[in-house]
């Protein structure tokens, strides 16, 4: 019974609205989260929850794949550095808050010491662990090479290297163009400003939270949420013909899903007014448009007008509005997660003759 909760549980819908959730509660309550204390609770929590998990074959047989070992290693030093980041911040605010300087800015700490030999020795040491662990994981564990490509025959699932599965879970919600192309420029091109949009020098040399708040919280949800879920749902939860399944669940390539891909026209025009696609292009796609049109015009100015006065005149025009941009495209995926999971939503906008599918 336990398993087959855990199996309905962990259907996107449910497992992302209670991890926005709980990530939420965790930026609200900084002063139990970054505590030692919740960290090892949370560690031995998790030890033994996915020990409990490993005893089942099925999932057992998933996460030993010798393609997804690694990526469980990778989720635990991710988690960890997150939750250290965090700790460390945590730390510096109640020394703020107290009238102290961060830890980076005691005496101890701000003495300089030369590249040559300290930091080259440490390389070298890391160097050497790391040599060390890969020659002992190349000798317990196989690659996992197959036979040569076959243009007849694929794998099912087919699936991209796993630093691709959150592009390739983002084609379930978007068009190939959007998921392959803009929304992987909007992430690029969104990490290499954020040093010219991001001008405060609050932050600057060391851990802090209270600080840079939705600075923090905002990049670590996109990363998080955005974006390490979504491999974890492409890596261990997505079976044969791209399907869910749940972490207990067999892994059977006859299974059928039934879902019905709407596009909003169809909703508007067939199902709302009880009438036929109207021939016209702009027409039949009116309401997409429209709505389109509020999310990027409307909405940024209600939101500037009633709460981004102040943030407008701090950073100027370009700064804000960029800022804005990047925010709304990342929002954009959340959003049309739920439109999918809701209403079975394929697009908001649906030209193709002009290749132009939102």
């Amino acid at each position: 019974m336990i398993k087959l909760a855990i199996n309905f549980l962990s259907a996107p819908l449910y497992s992302f609205t209670a991890f926005c959730i709980l990530f939420v509660l965790a930026m609200k309550r900084m002063d139990i989260v970054g505590t030692k204390k919740f960290g090892m609770g949370l560690l031995i929590f998790t030890l033994v929850i996915f020990g409990w998990m490993v005893s089942d074959p099925v999932f057992f047989s998933v996460i030993s794949l010798p393609d997804n070992i690694p990526i469980i290693i990778l989720n635990a030093l991710v988690f960890w550095s997150t939750w250290f980041s965090l700790y460390k911040g945590h730390q510096n605010d109640l020394r703020i808050a107290a009238g102290e300087p961060p830890i980076e800015g005691t005496p101890e700490n701000r003495e300089k010491v030369w590249a040559w030999p300290n930091l080259v020795y440490t390389e070298l040491f890391c160097i050497i662990a790391c040599t060390i662990f890969l020659i002992v994981w190349a000798i317990f564990f196989k690659a996992p090479l197959e036979e040569p490509a076959n243009p007849t025959w694929a794998p099912n699932p087919a699936k991209a290297p796993w630093y691709f599965l959150g592009l390739q879970e983002m084609l379930v919600y978007f068009d190939p163009w959007m998921a392959g192309v803009v929304l992987p420029v909007l992430i690029i091109v969104g990490l290499i400003a954020i040093p010219f949009i991001d001008i405060n020098p609050k932050g600057n040399g060391y851990y802090t939270f209270a600080e840079r708040k939705y600075a923090i919280a905002g990049f670590t949800f996109g990363w998080l949420a955005l974006w390490i879920f979504l491999i974890q749902i492409g890596t261990f939860l997505r079976g044969p013909n791209w399907t869910f399944y749940g972490p207990f669940e067999f892994w059977d390539s006859h299974k059928v899903v039934a879902e019905n891909n709407v596009n909003l026209s169809e909703f508007f025009w067939i199902k709302g007014l009880n009438v036929a696609l109207p021939k016209n292009i702009f027409v039949r796609e009116i309401m997409g448009i429209i709505l389109t049109g509020v999310y990027l015009v409307a909405v940024p100015f209600y939101v500037t007008k009633r709460w981004g006065q102040d943030m407008l005149s701090r950073m100027g025009g370009i700064r804000y509005y960029l800022l804005v941009f990047l925010v709304l495209g990342m929002m954009s995926l959340p959003i049309k997660m739920y439109l999918r999971w809701f209403f079975f939503l394929k697009y908001i906008v649906a030209m193709p003759e002009f290749e132009l599918n939102l």
